[in-house]
Protein backbone atom coordinates (compact mmCIF):
# COMPACT_ATOMS: atom_id res chain seq x y z
CA UNK A 1 0.00 0.00 0.00
CA UNK A 2 1.22 3.62 -1.04
CA UNK A 3 2.16 5.56 1.86
CA UNK A 4 -0.24 8.38 2.44
CA UNK A 5 2.13 11.59 1.98
CA UNK A 6 -0.56 13.96 2.15
CA UNK A 7 -2.07 13.17 5.49
CA UNK A 8 -5.36 12.26 5.19
CA UNK A 9 -5.93 11.16 8.44
CA UNK A 10 -4.65 14.95 9.97
CA UNK A 11 -6.81 17.12 7.43
CA UNK A 12 -10.08 15.13 8.21
CA UNK A 13 -9.41 15.72 12.11
CA UNK A 14 -8.75 19.43 11.85
CA UNK A 15 -12.16 19.35 9.76
CA UNK A 16 -13.70 17.81 12.34
CA UNK A 17 -12.32 19.92 14.98
CA UNK A 18 -13.31 22.92 12.79
CA UNK A 19 -17.04 21.78 13.47
CA UNK A 20 -16.25 22.04 17.39
CA UNK A 21 -14.83 25.53 16.82
CA UNK A 22 -17.80 26.71 14.75
CA UNK A 23 -20.39 25.12 17.01
CA UNK A 24 -19.29 26.50 20.31
CA UNK A 25 -17.98 30.04 18.64
CA UNK A 26 -21.70 30.26 18.09
CA UNK A 27 -22.65 29.48 21.60
CA UNK A 28 -20.54 32.09 22.77
CA UNK A 29 -22.26 34.84 20.91
CA UNK A 30 -25.65 33.52 21.22
CA UNK A 31 -26.14 31.41 24.37
CA UNK A 32 -27.49 27.26 24.36
CA UNK A 33 -30.10 27.17 21.95
CA UNK A 34 -33.21 24.12 23.13
CA UNK A 35 -31.89 21.63 25.53
CA UNK A 36 -28.29 21.67 23.70
CA UNK A 37 -25.35 21.23 25.83
CA UNK A 38 -22.11 19.49 25.25
CA UNK A 39 -19.80 17.52 27.01
CA UNK A 40 -15.93 18.26 25.71
CA UNK A 41 -13.00 15.74 26.89
CA UNK A 42 -9.61 17.24 26.88
CA UNK A 43 -5.88 15.87 27.43
CA UNK A 44 -4.91 18.18 30.43
CA UNK A 45 -1.20 17.21 30.20
CA UNK A 46 -1.62 18.72 26.35
CA UNK A 47 0.94 21.63 25.63
CA UNK A 48 -1.27 24.88 26.06
CA UNK A 49 -3.77 23.67 27.95
CA UNK A 50 -4.27 26.35 31.28
CA UNK A 51 -5.69 25.22 34.05
CA UNK A 52 -5.44 25.60 38.18
CA UNK A 53 -2.66 23.57 40.03
CA UNK A 54 -5.49 21.94 41.84
CA UNK A 55 -6.98 20.94 38.83
CA UNK A 56 -4.05 19.37 36.99
CA UNK A 57 -3.61 17.31 40.21
CA UNK A 58 -6.94 16.29 40.72
CA UNK A 59 -6.98 15.62 36.67
CA UNK A 60 -3.93 14.68 35.49
CA UNK A 61 -4.43 13.10 32.07
CA UNK A 62 -7.70 13.43 31.10
CA UNK A 63 -10.96 15.86 32.19
CA UNK A 64 -14.49 16.02 31.40
CA UNK A 65 -16.52 19.71 31.46
CA UNK A 66 -19.96 20.09 30.37
CA UNK A 67 -21.21 23.15 29.24
CA UNK A 68 -25.13 23.52 30.35
CA UNK A 69 -26.54 25.93 32.82
CA UNK A 70 -23.25 27.52 34.64
CA UNK A 71 -20.07 28.67 32.70
CA UNK A 72 -18.91 32.59 31.77
CA UNK A 73 -16.87 34.25 29.88
CA UNK A 74 -16.76 31.69 26.92
CA UNK A 75 -14.11 33.05 24.63
CA UNK A 76 -13.67 31.26 21.03
CA UNK A 77 -10.34 31.87 18.68
CA UNK A 78 -9.39 29.57 15.52
CA UNK A 79 -6.97 27.77 18.41
CA UNK A 80 -8.40 28.01 21.44
CA UNK A 81 -11.42 28.41 23.50
CA UNK A 82 -11.32 29.83 26.87
CA UNK A 83 -14.28 29.14 29.76
CA UNK A 84 -14.87 30.19 33.09
CA UNK A 85 -16.84 27.47 35.53
CA UNK A 86 -16.86 26.66 39.14
CA UNK A 87 -15.27 23.28 40.28
CA UNK A 88 -16.30 22.87 44.89
CA UNK A 89 -17.62 26.64 44.47
CA UNK A 90 -14.58 27.61 43.20
CA UNK A 91 -14.19 29.28 39.95
CA UNK A 92 -11.90 28.88 37.85
CA UNK A 93 -10.88 29.52 34.22
CA UNK A 94 -9.65 26.95 31.36
CA UNK A 95 -7.29 27.28 28.56
CA UNK A 96 -8.22 24.70 26.39
CA UNK A 97 -6.62 24.78 22.85
CA UNK A 98 -8.70 22.46 20.04
CA UNK A 99 -6.00 20.56 19.44
CA UNK A 100 -6.06 18.76 22.96
CA UNK A 101 -10.12 18.02 22.86
CA UNK A 102 -10.54 14.46 22.71
CA UNK A 103 -14.43 13.90 22.72
CA UNK A 104 -17.18 16.10 22.07
CA UNK A 105 -20.71 15.16 22.91
CA UNK A 106 -24.12 16.78 22.36
CA UNK A 107 -26.49 14.43 23.93
CA UNK A 108 -29.74 16.11 23.61
CA UNK A 109 -29.21 15.30 19.68
CA UNK A 110 -27.12 12.46 20.25
CA UNK A 111 -24.01 14.01 18.68
CA UNK A 112 -20.59 12.74 19.55
CA UNK A 113 -17.47 12.89 18.10
CA UNK A 114 -14.09 11.56 19.30
CA UNK A 115 -10.50 12.63 18.54
CA UNK A 116 -6.74 11.16 18.48
CA UNK A 117 -4.85 14.07 20.34
CA UNK A 118 -1.34 14.26 18.60
CA UNK A 119 1.24 16.45 19.99
CA UNK A 120 2.37 19.06 16.81
CA UNK A 121 5.86 17.08 17.18
CA UNK A 122 4.01 13.69 17.14
CA UNK A 123 2.02 14.53 14.00
CA UNK A 124 5.69 15.25 11.71
CA UNK A 125 7.15 12.13 13.01
CA UNK A 126 4.06 10.14 12.81
CA UNK A 127 4.19 6.84 9.99
CA UNK A 128 0.89 7.76 8.15
CA UNK A 129 0.72 3.33 7.50
CA UNK A 130 -2.15 3.28 9.87
CA UNK A 131 -3.54 6.11 11.37
CA UNK A 132 -6.60 5.89 13.62
CA UNK A 133 -7.78 9.81 12.79
CA UNK A 134 -11.02 11.31 14.12
CA UNK A 135 -13.97 9.15 14.20
CA UNK A 136 -17.64 10.33 14.07
CA UNK A 137 -19.76 8.56 16.83
CA UNK A 138 -22.99 6.81 16.75
CA UNK A 139 -23.91 8.10 20.00
CA UNK A 140 -27.13 6.02 21.57
CA UNK A 141 -28.97 7.17 23.81
CA UNK A 142 -28.03 4.25 26.56
CA UNK A 143 -24.46 5.60 26.56
CA UNK A 144 -25.15 8.76 27.48
CA UNK A 145 -25.59 9.58 31.37
CA UNK A 146 -29.17 10.76 31.90
CA UNK A 147 -30.23 13.93 33.23
CA UNK A 148 -33.00 11.60 35.72
CA UNK A 149 -29.13 9.97 36.93
CA UNK A 150 -27.46 12.67 36.90
CA UNK A 151 -26.62 14.57 40.30
CA UNK A 152 -28.98 17.79 40.72
CA UNK A 153 -28.12 21.12 39.43
CA UNK A 154 -25.58 22.63 41.39
CA UNK A 155 -27.23 25.57 43.40
CA UNK A 156 -24.80 29.16 42.04
CA UNK A 157 -23.00 28.69 44.53
CA UNK A 158 -21.48 25.51 43.83
CA UNK A 159 -21.31 25.36 39.94
CA UNK A 160 -20.91 22.39 37.55
CA UNK A 161 -18.16 19.68 38.82
CA UNK A 162 -16.63 18.41 35.70
CA UNK A 163 -17.85 14.08 35.61
CA UNK A 164 -14.73 12.78 33.98
CA UNK A 165 -15.92 9.36 34.24
CA UNK A 166 -19.72 10.37 33.36
CA UNK A 167 -18.94 10.11 29.38
CA UNK A 168 -18.50 6.23 28.64
CA UNK A 169 -15.76 6.03 26.24
CA UNK A 170 -16.30 4.37 23.00
CA UNK A 171 -15.57 1.01 22.82
CA UNK A 172 -12.94 0.35 19.98
CA UNK A 173 -15.70 -1.38 17.63
CA UNK A 174 -17.55 1.71 17.09
CA UNK A 175 -18.99 2.31 13.63
CA UNK A 176 -17.40 4.76 11.38
CA UNK A 177 -19.94 6.65 9.47
CA UNK A 178 -19.90 7.43 6.40
CA UNK A 179 -20.80 11.29 5.23
CA UNK A 180 -23.38 9.68 2.44
CA UNK A 181 -25.69 8.21 5.44
CA UNK A 182 -26.48 12.26 6.10
CA UNK A 183 -26.75 13.06 2.23
CA UNK A 184 -30.65 13.30 1.78
CA UNK A 185 -31.67 11.09 -1.25
CA UNK A 186 -33.91 11.83 -4.43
Amino acid sequence: MTQDLIRYDVLVQEALRGVVRKVIGEIAKTGLPGDHHFYISFDTGHPGVRLSGRLRQRYPSEMTIILQHQYWELVVNESWFEVGLSFSGIPEKLHVPFAAVKGFVDPSVEFGLQFEVLHEDAVAEAPAAEPEGPRLVPVEASTIPSIAAAPPAPTPAAAAEPVAEAVPDVPATATVLSLDKFRKKP
